[in-house]
């Protein structure tokens, strides 16, 4: 399994408790096809740079992960089309 770094944008008007079940979901995703999240950071809300599908701030979080390619791709196709997330990042880990 290769390493990887996931940056993901939550929407800042999401409520404490939809917010924390949106971030069980999307780590439940990778995790249910053996992928192990051994890092979760949140950063919080931020305000963007410039304004992104309408919103002008977002709630920030980073997740290290440890997971094949199938786990990578059903993120991204359950990402891309879940309103709740507003941007998404996949890198591989360079540590």
């Amino acid at each position: 399994m290769k390493k990887y770094e996931i940056m993901y944008i939550l929407r800042a008007d999401l409520e404490e408790a939809a917010r924390k079940e949106e971030m069980s979901k999307l780590q439940g995703i990778l995790e249910s096809l053996k992928g192990k999240v051994t890092e979760t950071k949140e950063w919080g809300i931020r305000d963007f740079a410039y304004t992104i599908k309408d919103q002008k701030k977002g709630y920030y979080v980073i997740l290290k992960v440890s997971a094949d390619q199938p786990a990578l791709d059903e993120f991204n196709r359950q990402t891309r089309f879940n309103a709740n997330v507003i941007r998404y990042l996949i890198t591989v880990d360079q540590d």
